[in-house]
């Protein structure tokens, strides 16, 4: 597979946490963050949820989440579809209460699909994700979407509005 068809499905490095602004913005639409599915010691720092799965304890083979979660999975071409079945699955059973996902906008991508039926902020710019020594790793290779599940859609786009264009659902 060439470099250019790899940037749209794989990130080729997993461990990246999420800029302090996103997530607070998050955390702000939901009122707290109960689980990360997809963290680690280090990275929950920005998170703050209650609760949090690492490389040891993934998220995937959690029998199930709960609460308010905010995820931002391994992205791969692998991995992508897994995780965001396992949220939608999760919240459609009720498990999760609300939950804020980030992605790349890949909305030619099967494994997107579900998510466009959930309100979207399409952020602006390059996502700077953190690296594991805390400093922004660059730019993302391509752009970026948070997604929100539950039932307060306007307090996401409140939260969101000023970093990206929010799609809400009629």
């Amino acid at each position: 597979m060439n470099n250019a068809t790899l940037i749209n499905q794989d990130s080729g490095k997993v461990e990246y946490g999420t800029p302090r602004d996103i997530v607070e913005r998050a955390r702000n639409t939901m009122g707290r963050i109960d689980l990360d599915p997809a963290s680690s010691e280090f990275f929950n720092k920005t998170v703050e949820a209650f609760a949090y799965f690492d490389k040891a304890h993934s998220g995937l083979d959690a029998s199930h989440w709960w609460g308010k979660v905010w995820m931002n999975h391994p992205f791969s071409r692998e991995n992508n579809p897994l995780w965001i079945n396992k949220l939608v699955s999760e919240y459609e059973c009720g498990n999760v209460k609300q939950a804020c996902c980030i992605t790349y906008a890949s909305t030619s991508e099967k494994w997107f699909r579900p998510l466009l039926k959930h309100p979207q902020c399409f952020l602006y710019g390059r996502t700077k994700f953190i690296g594991l020594d805390g400093k922004p790793a660059g730019s993302a290779t391509k752009s970026c979407v948070v997604t929100y599940f539950g039932p307060n859609p306007n307090f996401f786009q409140l939260n969101f509005i000023d970093i990206g264009a929010v799609k809400i659902l009629l």
